[in-house]
Parts: C-alpha cells; sequence; structure tokens
C-alpha cells in the first residue's frame, strides 16, 4: 500500500512542476483585490479606417487554462487592439488591431514576452 501512494506522490508531483510555466509565475504574484480594481487599463477606441486583422500560428503553446488564454489576455489589454483570439487546438491566434499603432512586430514581440521570450514562436502571419 505503501508503494502505491509513494508512486501516485510522485505522479502528482511531477504534474505539479511540469504544467504551465505561467500559471506558476500567476501563483507567485499575490496582488491584493483593491490594487487590481487602481490599475484597470483604458483603451483608446480604433477607428474603423484604421482596423486590420492578422492571423498567425503560435508554436509552444502547452496548455489551453494557461498558454493560450494569458497570450489572449495579454493582446486584448495592449493598446491599440480591440479583439483577440487564441485557439489552442488549432495554435491560431486572430487579432483586430489600429494599423496605427500595432504591427506584425509589435505583436509578435507581445506574444514572445508572454512567455519567456523563447517559449512561443509566431509563424504564418497573414
Amino acid at each position: 500500500m505503501k508503494i502505491i501512494k509513494s508512486i501516485a506522490l510522485v505522479v502528482l508531483a511531477g504534474i505539479v512542476f511540469t504544467s504551465c510555466k505561467k500559471e506558476a509565475e500567476v501563483s507567485e504574484k499575490i496582488i491584493p483585490q483593491n490594487a487590481k480594481a487602481e490599475t484597470a487599463v483604458v483603451k483608446k477606441e480604433v477607428a474603423a479606417e484604421n482596423l486590420q486583422s492578422a492571423t498567425f500560428k503560435i508554436e509552444g503553446m502547452t496548455c489551453p487554462e494557461g498558454c493560450a488564454k494569458t497570450i489572449q489576455e495579454d493582446l486584448t489589454k495592449t493598446d491599440g487592439v480591440q479583439l483577440a483570439a487564441v485557439d489552442f487546438d488549432k495554435k491560431l491566434a486572430t487579432v483586430s488591431f489600429d494599423k496605427t499603432v500595432q504591427n506584425q512586430a509589435s505583436l509578435t514581440k507581445i506574444v514572445q514576452a508572454a512567455g519567456d521570450g523563447t517559449t512561443y514562436k509566431v509563424s504564418d502571419f497573414k
């Protein structure tokens, strides 16, 4: 019986330590509830004539709840981005943005910065 408990403990520890890196980083940061309300970001509206859409692949995502969600939130809260959607299963991101504020290089940097700079790779930018 002790062997089964030991194996279960090792498996559980392995799952915890190999889960998405971003989830571990978030759990280390403790932000008071009132601080979140004070730091609300006000974004400018995107003019219709400046609206552009892009679709690109993101390699390196390991989980939909941590990786894909984090990338989507980081893109969405960025100034000049109207809408962002990240599909973990298809490894695809679709972003509607102001072409006078954002471009391919800046969106790529945002995605890479969501990880450690090397975890996520952007390709097939259309």
